[in-house]
């Protein structure tokens, strides 16, 4: 039974939201289009508000925002789009990327990727701006990194039935990075987003910790029983399915194949008279013993020192990865999380009229005043006049 209570998860810390009202919002996919009349604005009010961001606070800050689910809802609700919409997310980011387009140099904000096949040429899109900005390829590897293992630890780690079908990496010129992508629930007809920020990445190993609650938010309306290995009590079973690869496949494989024969209706029962517990139900489990056999081995060859490690091999699947996490519970009681780390968020407005229709004269009046404000800010001549410029090469 799915919980539809709505919720926020915020990785590590307790937050207080003291300036912004949060309320309630359903997030159900929407296949609908964004009218042409309204994407035209939306662009050019980001294209503002990612001014007004950048001249105040600057690149970084604006990043540190678009992961805080919570303020990107509300960047999307401005802007007019369906306040309950899946569509928030994708034609939100959609319009950012083309309100930033020509002026990624100046405001130090590079927008990869987006939706469907679009994301997948979000590593393309990292080698070409780099190339562009002069980094060295060891600095382009690693933004490559981070939109693969993001991506591969919301589809394989935390495995949650949603599917990734939308992926964007923004980055700045320090190198700074947030990722925001989401997922599709076809059954429940509901999405799911991912936010993610590289300075709430821990260390280990002298690397970027992706696989322990690297999330700064997840947002979505409904919580689910997830096999969440991100989670700081699945360390344990992360280490040992990692340790399986590594010094025994052939150990692995034989208790796998066990698990699976000793069926009785919907539930396993496994007599283990030698560990705390003598028996422990599981959920039916279904497993290509061929493929695993292979996948197992050639993963075995790469000998992976840690989880990280074996999400990074290719072919190392959400089906690869659940048998190893369950054998780690079942044999040697490494018990992996199963709590939901999704929180949800609020918004106002939207495109299909609810909770009202947006309004085009007010639209229009809030573009006019973003305007004012940059020709009224106390900033020095020149660099309101090359604000003003950058504002008037695209409206």
């Amino acid at each position: 039974m799915l919980d539809q209570r709505p919720f926020f998860y915020f990785p590590g810390q307790e937050r207080i939201i003291e300036v912004m009202r949060t309320g309630i919002a359903y997030f159900p996919l929407d296949y609908g289009q964004c009218p042409r009349w309204l994407f035209e604005r939306m662009t050019r009010l980001a294209r503002l508000i990612s001014l007004a961001v950048v001249e105040e606070f600057g690149p970084e800050e604006f990043l540190k925002r678009l992961a805080d689910p919570i303020w990107f809802q509300s960047f999307g609700c401005v802007s007019g789009f369906d306040w309950n919409s899946s569509g928030l997310t994708t034609t939100t980011l959609g319009a950012l990327k083309m309100g930033v387009a020509g002026l990624e140099n100046e405001l130090g904000i590079f927008v990869c990727g987006g939706k469907g096949k679009t994301s997948k040429k979000t590593p393309q899109n990292i080698e070409d701006w780099g190339q562009f900005l002069g980094w060295p390829m060891k600095k382009i590897d690693h933004l490559v990194e981070a939109s693969k293992m993001s991506a591969k630890v919301d589809n394989t780690a935390l495995q949650d039935g949603f599917q990734l079908y939308h992926h964007n990496l923004i980055f700045s010129k320090k190198g700074t990075w947030t990722v925001i992508q989401q997922g599709m629930n076809v059954q429940a007809k509901k999405a799911r987003r991912y936010h993610w920020l590289s300075s709430n990445l821990g260390q280990r190993a002298g690397q970027e910790d992706f696989v322990e609650e690297p999330h700064s938010g997840i947002a979505s309306q409904i919580k689910v029983k997830p096999l969440n290995l991100t989670a700081k009590q699945s360390r344990n079973n992360r280490q040992i399915s990692s340790q399986l690869v590594k010094e025994g496949p052939k150990t692995f494989l034989k208790d796998i194949d066990l698990i699976q024969k000793r069926k009785e209706g919907q539930l396993t029962l496994m007599e283990l008279p030698n560990l705390e517990f003598h028996h422990h139900a599981v959920e039916e489990e279904k497993f290509d013993l061929k493929r695993l056999q292979k996948t197992v081995f050639l993963a075995h060859q790469c000998q992976p020192e840690n989880f990280g490690q074996l999400l990074r091999i290719k072919g190392v699947g959400p089906r690869t990865i659940r048998a190893l996490s369950l054998v780690a519970e079942l044999i040697y009681g490494a018990r992996p999380s199963y709590d939901d780390p999704a929180r949800y968020s609020f918004a106002h407005g939207g495109k299909d009229g609810t909770p009202f229709p947006v309004d085009r004269k007010s639209y229009d009046r809030t573009l006019a005043v973003m305007e004012k404000a940059i020709k009224k800010s106390k900033i020095r001549y020149h660099e309101k006049s090359a604000a003003l410029q950058r504002l008037n090469k695209f409206t």
